[in-house]
């Protein structure tokens, strides 16, 4: 039997792993993928065990010391997959393993300080506000100093400070902060019959009235009850519990009560629609690769409301008849509710959801029921990827294009589509990956059959509840041709381009163009829906002075600040710093300071000032932060106590509102001319996706968009619902300029506080770059150094390096310094 075991450790940064031996306690429990806390220097730290060996490759080792779970918290898949996403983002693989677990159970070693002597007066500096830190909030963890003083380099001062003796250091490694929650329930401690004999021998007077009624309350139910239904039911205090308990007549025990964030959902199982002659192709070809599944990946190419999601319900069904499981991945906790019930409706309490919405206990126990079988279906977004599901054979990744499936702002940066196909090489499953805008890599994948591509040309109505509803409420276009049984084809709806230069030139200066705004009134007189989609929030893009040019800028970020009325403040998206929206220039004192663009507050205002007695509902990122809000505004929408909806990207995340005939795209061009080689991607797929939220109804629809460029040819390839046009002009300029699929990408970002010192940092990681690259046959191209496009984001200067070429990951060192972050494939170059 092995008697050492390789260790990732949970600390970031740390290159390598450790080897540690077992001693005979812990000797036969021990597999690979056990939480344990080993010794590491002085401290203790968690890690990962990768595997069982019998010889060590160091000669004196250290013990483990416990297990920090029972069972394994990664499978031996999860621990292949660790490893991959490690090699492909040059990530350590326990930070890459780590990453893996539920919040709250994994937990980072850190260091606690105080002061040694709290009258003490250390040098100027970073020492001085170290210091001055500890005396008013008291002894400290790393992490709190961290973000109390995030652009100081406090660990060297913290160094200096504890050689000189006025700070003291201790590891401290602590407990997870969760556990499974224990509910204390009561039962019966005699036969039911000595009970009643005994309703007599509990005292006297209205705490005897009381005992009985818990008695007679237990002997009307055959399990433990719950305490605290006890306390309501029989109307018991404390004291009277403990007095049955003493009399021998009641006993009490403890058992898990399970957070499921899905308890209450209600979702009565439908009949499945009939498949149309495209879904049934499909379905064929992914029916029969499930059968003898091998690892294979494929992107089933949809238009909006094409019935994408009926394939992936019938996937998922064939898995788990088979006795398998699944991973359904969506891109946005959004789109979680209505996914969400309609996978619990086919396949009931064998669903789970994991997402950053659930409190950690709902993430916990959720992980707990993945982890020994219960729940067969996980559902979320990028971090469901890790759920660990036996038997996995089954990844869907839905909307693959989206790109918050890529991780961009802490290590491991790995895309969760990327991920999901090696996962399925690794499992010998299936992945499959769904769009109506396919990602260009992944479609030129495809092409070049290194994917298998799937084409869903037509749009489908399947629900023959939601027909009937809305044939009685509307006239059923002759556009719509029924197929056998229940479904029906349906036309994408018109796009209607609105040169927005024109309406200027017609003397129209309001938000609105006048088709828009006929179309909208239309609507809601026919008591239809609509969504009115910017890209955008606050209420105006910038605010400046017009008599000296100054712009109201962040002063950590130097990105305009948005206005937000509501709050009276103006606000930055990348780092939360506000301030009052000032009435005088604060650089000249002049008057003349103006609020130019608009947002969705704006646009909220200007619909209920032109449509007295519209119904509106907000949907974007200021109105969505408390738990459970966007469930709150979807809900409302879809059972129709809004006629507007108004929002910003989530509305392009494949919701299903058949209510909805008409979208305005106020400002079709935001993001088109950004430097970045993906901006016109970007674009094609969010106006794509967010046109196909209307007519996918009985009564049709129909989309505006407004534009300062109509002769665009991205914005010409989204009017006319055209991919293939898009995706040839694409290819050719990336082929001429040499970007992905063509070449890959590495992005190099430094942050630091100081301008200067990210400039010369970033200059000597060029230089090294370079003296590497010149020592390989294929050298990639060495961009920059150069400023980011956000040049200050959170009070620190960004500096990139650019790597192009066949194989530019071959020229990244190891040992990058702290400031650095390496984006292998980035998704965006700003």
């Amino acid at each position: 039997m092995p008697h050492f075991a390789e260790v990732a450790l949970h600390m970031a940064r740390l290159q390598g792993t450790f080897t540690y031996h077992l001693s005979p306690e812990l000797h036969p429990l021990i597999r690979p993928g056990h939480l344990v806390v080993v010794p590491f220097g002085r401290r203790r730290a968690q890690g990962i065990v990768l595997r069982l060996t019998d010889d060590s490759p160091v000669p004196e080792t250290r013990p483990v010391e416990s297990l920090v779970e029972r069972d394994p918290v990664l499978t031996p898949a999860q621990l292949d997959l660790a490893a991959w996403i490690s090699h492909a983002t040059r990530t350590p693989i326990g930070e890459c393993a780590s990453f893996m677990l539920p919040a709250g159970l994994g937990q980072h070693a850190d260091e606690a300080y105080e002061l040694v002597d709290p009258s003490v007066t250390p040098p100027q500096g970073t020492s001085t506000l170290l210091v001055d830190l500890l005396r008013r909030r008291g002894p400290m963890r790393g992490r709190q100093i961290q973000r109390a003083l995030p652009h100081r380099d406090w660990r060297g001062a913290a160094r200096s400070l504890v050689q000189a003796g006025v700070v003291r250091q201790t590891a401290v490694l602590e407990m997870p902060r969760v556990r499974p929650r224990l509910r204390r329930t009561a039962r019966l401690a005699v036969a039911p019959e000595a009970a009643q004999e005994r309703m007599a021998d509990v005292g006297r007077g209205g705490a005897a009235e009381r005992r009985r009624s818990v008695l007679q309350a237990l002997l009307a139910e055959t399990d433990p009850v719950d305490v605290t239904w006890l306390y309501a039911e029989a109307g018991a205090k404390p004291g009277d519990l403990t007095y049955l308990e003493d009399k021998g007549l009641i006993a009490f025990d403890s058992t898990e009560a399970v957070r499921d964030p899905l308890a209450d959902v209600v979702a009565p199982p439908p009949e499945p629609p009939k498949l149309t002659a495209h879904q049934a192709a499909v379905w064929q070809t992914i029916q029969e690769a499930l059968l003898a599944p091998a690892g294979t990946t494929y992107l089933v190419h949809g238009v909006t409301g094409s019935g994408k999601t009926e394939i992936y319900l019938r996937a998922v069904d064939q898995v788990l008849r088979s006795g398998e499981s699944a991973i359904v991945l969506v891109p946005e906790i959004s789109l979680t509710p209505q996914t969400v019930q309609r996978f619990v409706s086919r396949f009931g309490d064998r669903v789970g959801v994991l997402h950053s919405g659930l409190g950690i206990g709902e993430r916990y126990d959720t992980w707990r029921r993945a982890r020994t079988g219960d729940l067969s279906v996980i559902i979320g977004p990028r971090s469901a990827l890790f759920a660990p599901l036996p038997r996995l054979r089954l990844l869907v990744v839905d909307e693959e294009h989206d790109e918050s499936f890529k991780e961009q702002e802490r290590a491991p940066r790995f895309h969760a589509r990327d991920a999901a196909m090696a996962y399925a090489r690794l499992v010998q499953g299936v992945c499959l990956l769904g769009s109506a805008t396919p990602d260009v890599v992944t479609y030129h994948r495809a092409k070049a059959g290194q994917i298998r591509l799937l084409e869903l040309p037509r749009r489908v109505l399947a629900h023959r509840e939601a027909v009937l509803r809305q044939q009685r409420q509307f006239s059923l276009p002759a556009a719509y041709q029924p197929l056998e049984g229940d479904a029906m084809t349906i036309d994408l709806p018109p796009v209607h381009v609105v040169d927005m230069r024109q309406e200027l030139k017609a003397g129209n200066t309001s938000l609105f163009s006048r088709r828009l705004e006929r179309a909208l009134a239309d609507a809601l007189e026919a008591r239809q829906q609509t969504i009115l989609f910017l890209n955008r929030r606050g209420s105006a893009t910038y605010v400046f002075c017009r008599d000296c040019g100054w712009t109201a800028r962040c002063p950590r970020c130097e990105t305009p600040l948005i206005h937000h009325p509501s709050a009276e403040n103006l606000r930055c998206h990348h780092c939360g710093y506000q301030r009052r929206a000032p009435s005088r220039c604060t650089n000249c004192g002049g008057s003349r300071v103006r609020y130019f663009g608009a947002g969705t507050q704006r646009i909220q205002a200007e619909v209920e000032a032109r449509f007295p007695g519209v119904r509106t509902l907000r949907w974007d990122w200021d109105v969505t932060r408390r738990k459970g809000a966007h469930e709150v505004i979807l809900a409302h929408f879809a059972a129709h106590r809004a006629d507007v909806l108004i929002g910003t990207q989530m509305l392009a995340k494949g919701l299903d509102l058949p209510l909805v005939t008409l979208v305005g795209i106020i400002s079709a061009d935001t993001g088109l001319h950004l430097p970045d080689y993906r901006s016109g991607e970007r674009t094609f797929q969010v106006l794509t996706q967010v046109a196909g939220r209307a007519g996918r109804g009985p009564a049709g629809g129909q989309v505006v968009l407004q534009t300062y460029h109509p002769e665009h040819e991205v914005v010409r390839a989204a009017a006319a619902h055209d991919y293939v046009a898009f995706f040839a002009a694409e290819l050719h300029h990336r082929r001429n300029l040499g970007y992905p699929p063509f070449r890959r990408l590495v992005r190099l970002v430094f942050r630091t506080a100081s301008v200067d010192a990210a400039q010369r940092e970033s200059a000597r990681v060029a230089r090294r770059l370079q003296r590497e690259a010149a020592t390989l046959q294929d050298p990639p191209e060495i961009l920059g150094p150069t400023p980011c496009f956000f040049s200050r984001v959170r009070g620190l200067s960004r500096w990139q390096i650019l790597l192009r070429g066949r194989d530019p990951v071959a020229v990244v060192p190891p040992d990058l310094p702290e400031g650095w972050a390496v984006d292998v494939d980035p998704v965006s170059l700003l």
